[in-house]
């Protein structure tokens, strides 16, 4: 996530709002000087969109820890991606007296999930599904936070972002599946004369769904390289969508054909069905990235 989160100003360069700058150039200080960053925006009920988000902010008299508007958040999230070993995480909530969400910056280093410093765990993330994220569920209590300085709504910043974030997701699960392919095909390799028939069909069917899955990455990347925003956009989200379909896809294919030991914990393809599962899941979700996807479509198509 630590990528991921940074791409939000690193995208988006705007030499006309100096209190923007100031804050972008902190925010890569602090990567600079080893901080780690993370993201908790996702809500109960939200469908992942974080501009459904119920939490609000509130002006506060205090030391900001980075240059921007010092707030304080509050509202309940969950899958904090990194609680425990980030620095800052990003959230999203409502300014008092605005109708419109924004993000903000919480200082999480080094603070305790007992209520007393405005973060509370509600619940522990349970390891299922990319067990490594950490992604705990947190009530926010006036939790110390920075606004972020951009002058704005924020559609022009996770636009911007959108590409980058998407093209990082995939690629992590895209590396699963590389590594579940060839370790199926090493062990397949050793009894191939005894496959039979289905399994034979199923096999290959996986390894087209691992050579698609390539190509679309690939595809994505040569989209957001050719530099226009809309059509790097919707390629990336297009990349992302499809190598979330293929890689499950392959992943069942390929337990199917090496049978129920998969199933087992000392299974490195149980934990991977798992892992490549959560591409569908990662921001966007699918119902948004479909919405989003027809969106971007739509703006694509020639107009008169």
């Amino acid at each position: 996530m630590h990528p991921a989160v940074i791409a939000f100003w690193l995208a988006s360069p705007d030499p006309s709002q100096p209190d923007w700058e100031e804050q972008r150039h902190a925010v890569f200080a602090s990567a600079v000087a080893g901080e780690q960053w993370g993201t908790i925006t996702s809500e109960p009920g939200s469908g992942g969109d974080i501009g459904r988000t119920r939490a609000t902010a509130s002006r506060v008299d205090a030391q900001p820890f980075l240059p921007g508007g010092a707030y304080a958040v509050t509202g309940d999230k969950h899958f904090g991606s990194g609680f425990g070993i980030t620095d800052r995480m990003m959230t999203t909530a409502i300014p008092e007296g605005e109708s419109e969400p924004t993000i903000f910056v919480l200082d999480v280093r080094d603070r305790p999930w007992d209520g007393s410093a405005g973060l509370t765990l509600t619940a522990e993330w349970d390891g299922m599904g990319m067990a490594a994220t950490q992604s705990h569920a947190m009530r926010l209590e006036r939790a110390q936070a920075v606004r972020l300085a951009w002058n704005g709504k924020i559609d022009p910043i996770t636009r911007a972002a959108g590409p980058l974030v998407a093209a990082l997701f995939t690629a992590v699960i895209l590396g699963v599946l590389d590594e579940a392919t060839a370790s199926a095909r090493e062990q397949l390799g050793k009894k191939a004369d005894q496959l039979r028939s289905y399994e034979q069909v199923e096999w290959s069917r996986a390894e087209l769904d691992h050579w698609v899955a390539v190509q679309a990455y690939d595809g994505t990347l040569r989209a957001i390289e050719g530099g226009d925003p809309i059509t790097a956009f919707h390629a990336a989200l297009r990349g992302k969508q499809a190598v979330a379909d293929l890689a499950e896809n392959a992943l069942l294919r390929i337990t199917r054909v090496l049978g129920g030991g998969t199933f087992s914990r000392r299974s490195p393809f149980a934990h991977w069905f798992e892992d490549v599962r959560a591409l569908g899941f990662l921001r966007p979700p699918w119902a948004l990235a479909y919405d989003t996807l027809f969106a971007t479509s739509i703006e694509q198509l020639p107009t008169g």
